[in-house]
């Protein structure tokens, strides 16, 4: 198994640890990584204060009827304009 991986994959792992998505061995890869790629530490922190604050905002998503009910609110706006 590779134990050194490159940035790309490092940023793909950390964004999947953040919602605990990673497997043992990937975690364990960006691990390893962190502890020699600086510019990986500064993503990981900073992946890390945002996924912060937006939980700390405590943003709610539109549900499913009102998504829908601004999707088609929107088709029939653009209709209308086109006419």
């Amino acid at each position: 198994m590779k134990i050194m991986v490159p940035c790309d994959e490092a940023h793909h792992v950390c964004d999947k640890t953040q919602y605990k998505e990673s497997s043992f061995w990937e975690k364990l890869k960006l691990y390893f990584h962190l502890i020699y790629c600086k510019a990986c530490r500064k993503y990981t922190r900073n992946n890390k204060k945002l996924s912060n604050t937006i939980h700390k905002a405590k943003v709610e998503c539109l549900d499913k009827k009102c998504k829908e009910a601004m999707r088609l609110e929107f088709e029939k706006a653009l209709k209308d304009q086109l006419k």
